[in-house]
């Protein structure tokens, strides 16, 4: 299996973003094939430590090579979703949290580029779209033995696909004859079924997005994330979120102003800052990549970068 090229999106100004502390504890809850990782671990003191977390057995693998290296560095095999109850960071947790976090979420190149993964409707593979190969429902499973509203739900809500219904009716005819079993037959059937093409996307995109999320638990997991984040940071720790789709972002987005503004109180009722109990303070704009890394990777051009600070 060839993997092209991985570029870490926005990497320069993610970790510049995330390490405030040289001896400090951070997590990489997305590891892929250790881009960022590397990067923090060259702002990092001796004293510093970095943990990465990555559902991908492959991933994994290339961790395990990298823990090898730096002794300052540790994989962990797991969903970023359970960072409040990886054990290695309890004493981190107990000592008065960490001193950031990095996620860069959804799909990476190397599992997008290796048609065996079965993530791309461009080369054809096994539908699978598992990011945790060891564990759970294949795509195909799921697709092969849903009930046809729960098909077309899944569509419209992770994929914003406003054929859904159409798609998933297609899906369940045919299957009916033939089990879907390959990416490019799956992407084939919902191609025919877009009544109303986008210029410039394939009209399997929003419905692989939205399996592969599915599939995959990526809101929630990245719910639990969010609900978490403010508990397992120090004050002053960094939380640093990298998102390629609307539905991440305005989750993002959301729960950094909820976070920033604290409680609301009806107008002229005297309040004190420690009422208000505000947990995160924004740092800058939402930053998306540049021309200089656009030619290089274009895949970065739907990315958005936001950062958070964990308030004392």
């Amino acid at each position: 299996m060839n993997e092209s090229p991985h570029f870490s999106v926005l990497l320069q100004e993610s970790v510049e973003s995330l390490v405030v502390d040289p001896a400090g504890t951070y997590v990489d809850g997305t590891f892929g094939r250790g881009g960022h990782s590397r990067a923090i671990l060259a702002k990092l003191g001796p004293e510093g430590k970095l943990f990465g977390i990555d559902k991908d057995p492959e991933a994994v693998a290339v961790g395990k090579a990298l823990e090898a290296e730096d002794s300052r560095f540790c994989i962990v095999h797991g969903s970023f979703a359970d960072l409040k109850h990886i054990d290695l960071l309890q004493a981190d947790f107990a000592a008065g949290g960490l001193s950031g976090v990095l996620v860069d979420l959804g799909v990476s190149s190397p599992q997008l580029d290796v048609a065996e993964r079965g993530f791309s409707f461009m080369n054809d593979g096994p539908l699978d779209m598992r990011m945790n190969t060891e564990a759970g429902m294949t795509a195909a499973e799921w697709i092969n033995t849903a009930k046809q509203e729960d098909i077309a739900q899944v569509l419209w809500e992770y994929g914003e696909e406003r054929f859904s219904r159409h798609m998933a009716k297609a899906i369940v005819e045919r299957r009916e004859i033939k089990p879907f079993t390959r990416t490019h037959d799956f992407a084939e059937v919902v191609k025919a079924a877009n009544r109303k093409w986008e210029k410039g996307k394939h009209p399997a995109t929003r419905a692989f997005q939205a399996v592969r999320i599915f599939i995959n638990r990526e809101l929630e997991d990245l719910r639990q994330l969010l609900d978490d984040s403010v508990s397992v940071l120090a004050p002053g720790g960094r939380f640093v979120v990298i998102s390629f789709h609307s539905l991440e972002d305005r989750m993002v987005k959301r729960f950094f102003r909820d976070q920033s503004m604290g409680k609301q109180f009806p107008k002229g009722l005297p309040v004190t800052e420690e009422m208000k109990q505000q947990n995160l303070k924004i740092i800058g704009k939402a930053l998306k990549a540049g021309d200089t890394e656009l030619t290089q990777n274009i895949r970065s051009r739907s990315a958005v970068m936001r950062v958070g600070e964990r308030l004392g």
